[in-house]
């Protein structure tokens, strides 16, 4: 039996043993809303509005659905700091209450931040009854294979040759790769930089990376933005409107849009793509409706039609539904299917199912991630990723494309510039 499977069973034997006993503690549960008993909770964590607001919508559609905690309901949404390099402390601190509470029986965090691998251990320590499941996990991947039940990632090792083939398939002739010192020294992302730089020597494309300031840093979101609006038009004059441009933090990514609209340059997609980041804020348009309403169909064309408006056609994509926000409400609903003995922890086929049910007509490919220096697959690891969606163009079909071998044995090395 796979080693997930083991960690699965066993968790839900202790699960069932610990929930017995808070019954005999609790009076037969909580009631809910609707008259029903509530057996367990499920807790997500989240960055808030301004760091990941696709992730944070993803947590209140769960709560649309099953109620929160403090109405009756089963799911608790909290959290962590928008400077959670600073606060690392408090982000570890806030995930571990989540377990204080006696129905806790699965934390979900997305994008789970440095310091959510240390706070999952520590509830291990005291509640090894619950799921620990992580989104996009910024942790190197052997900590928190380590501290997670399973973590889920876009795929950055397949992205970092889809990413470049789709660039070239819009005529770019330059990667422009926009990130910081932070980002490099996390395993995923420096890796997926290195194999950019190779896919690109491959695809016959110029690669370029460009250092821009950390939002977490003493500069702050507002000036980390601001550097971006000042520069990117010097960066589209020096290498081109051929030039396709990347960037590691969605908080860069509403400026850079912006001024790639009003200078030249491309955009693929973005480090967690969606239709609601970065667009509608650099397009000056109103999706609240649509957003609250979790219409991503709607929200995709509204957003095309005003790219392609701007002169966008064929120069800028996206996912058609919002990564961040899939993850939140995927994994939630996964957990409680798990919870529910309608889905297994080491099945990756029911998490795909329950992804599907919230991209309706978009393909998913992955795989569960290898180490380059030992071969070893992960058990609790997955890697996934979707086709990229080029407004006034269609699916370009990356789900398909035979991602070379070569780019998963590279080794990642530490390079800061």
């Amino acid at each position: 039996m796979k080693k997930i499977g083991l960690i699965a069973i066993a968790l839900l034997l202790s699960g069932m043993m610990v929930f017995t006993d808070c019954k005999k503690k609790s009076a037969g549960g909580i009631r809910t809303a609707n008259g029903g008993t509530s057996q367990y909770h499920i807790g997500i964590v989240t960055g808030t509005v301004s760091q990941s607001e696709d992730d944070l919508r993803g947590a209140e559609e769960l709560i649309r659905r099953h109620g929160s905690t403090a109405s009756g309901g089963i799911i608790q949404h909290i959290t962590y700091p928008d400077s959670f390099m600073d606060q690392m402390e408090t982000t570890i601190i806030r995930i571990q209450a989540l377990a204080s509470d006696p129905l806790m029986k699965a934390i979900i965090v997305n994008q789970a931040v440095p310091g959510t691998a240390e706070a999952f251990l520590r509830i291990r320590e005291i509640r090894p009854d619950i799921i620990l499941l992580a989104g996009e996990p910024q942790d190197d991947p052997e900590v928190i294979q380590q501290a997670a039940t399973l973590s889920i990632s876009s795929d950055f090792i397949s992205r970092g040759y889809t990413i470049p083939w789709a660039a070239k398939e819009l005529g770019a002739d330059t990667f422009v790769h926009i990130s910081f010192p932070r980002h490099m020294r996390y395993g995923s992302i420096g890796l997926r930089r290195q194999i950019f730089e190779a896919a690109c020597a491959d695809l016959g494309m110029r690669f370029v990376y460009v250092t821009a300031p950390d939002p977490t840093s003493d500069i702050g979101e507002e000036g980390a933005q601001q550097y971006i609006i000042e520069h990117a038009p010097q960066w589209i004059n020096q290498y081109g409107r051929n030039a396709v441009f990347f960037c590691t933090n969605d908080a860069h990514t509403e400026p850079l849009l912006r001024q790639l609209l009003e200078y030249g340059g491309m955009f693929v997609e973005a480090d967690t793509p969606s239709p609601i980041l970065g667009y509608p804020g650099a397009l000056g348009i109103d999706l609240s409706v649509e957003t609250d309403a979790g219409d991503f169909p709607a929200i995709l064309a509204k957003v095309e039609n005003a790219v392609i408006a701007r002169g966008g056609a064929a120069r800028f994509g996206t996912w058609a539904f919002s990564y961040g926000y899939t993850v939140s409400v995927g994994l939630g609903e996964f957990a409680k299917r798990v919870l529910d003995g309608h889905a297994r922890l080491d099945n990756a086929a029911d998490l795909y199912a329950v992804l599907g049910e919230f991209t309706p007509g978009a393909k998913w490919n992955g795989g569960y991630y290898i180490d380059a220096e030992t071969g070893a697959q992960a058990q609790n690891q997955l890697l996934i990723y979707m086709d990229t969606y080029i407004m006034g163009r269609g699916f370009l079909p990356t789900t398909e494309q035979i991602v070379p071998q070569k780019y998963s044995q590279i080794k990642f090395q530490l390079r800061l510039f």
